[in-house]
């Protein structure tokens, strides 16, 4: 019985070679290169883009954060037309560009979601800002703040969560990597990256580019 099934099998694959003229065995992994579907690989797009699309995008809408507190008069989501962007189009998170300058009085690394607390010039009022220093990044407002990044261009969630990790892998190697951290408390800086509404007194802000003064 056993050597009828296995003279089946052998009949069976000399009829496929029979017909298709050759077989190619794929190793796993390349079946892109039989296919020709090119696998999405989000580190690649984003180190792509970094300087090329999302550092000027960011630099050119960013809004000087005094001019923005005073502007907003302590509603953080009345400024969502003029400098805001939703995620959703006119819904979910919505999300600012933003920059400043100022000193900083806090570096907490005590968790994983590491941020510092920087005092800003030329503001006096009540919302705290604070810098995500890593090496967990909490939200998605840098992507969702980009113009050019968009999530009906992905084919599925999973796709789309890999862009955000991947923006924050690069400010975490580029940006806050570029700096001594343990050096930071007292030391004036200036920022420019982008938060998303949550509380009404503090902002998080991913910095997309961070210099000590």
């Amino acid at each position: 019985m056993k050597k009828s099934r296995v003279w089946i099998l052998v009949m069976c694959f000399v009829m496929a070679i029979a017909m298709t003229g050759c077989v190619k065995v794929v190793q796993i992994g390349h079946e892109d290169e039989l296919t020709g579907t090119v696998r999405f690989n989000a580190a690649k797009d984003v180190e792509k883009i970094w300087g090329s699309k999302v550092l000027p995008e960011l630099n050119k809408k960013a809004v000087d954060l005094p001019t923005f507190f005073k502007e907003s008069n302590g509603d953080l989501k009345k400024l969502a037309s003029k400098y805001g962007k939703y995620s959703m189009g006119t819904s979910g998170e919505l999300s600012y560009a933003v920059k400043g300058t100022g000193t900083v009085t806090e570096v907490n690394q005590e968790r994983q979601a590491g941020y510092m607390t920087v005092k800003l010039d030329g503001y006096d009022g009540p919302v705290v800002v604070k810098l995500q220093i890593g090496s967990v990044y909490k939200g998605s407002a840098l992507r969702d703040t980009l113009s050019f990044i968009k999530f009906e261009d992905y084919t599925n969630q999973v796709d789309w969560a890999k862009v955000s990790q991947s923006l924050h892998d690069m400010v975490n190697k580029a940006v806050v990597g570029s700096v001594d951290l343990k050096t930071l408390k007292g030391k004036k800086v200036s920022f420019v990256g982008c938060f998303s509404v949550d509380k009404k007194d503090e902002i998080l802000v991913t910095p997309v580019e961070l210099k000590v003064q």
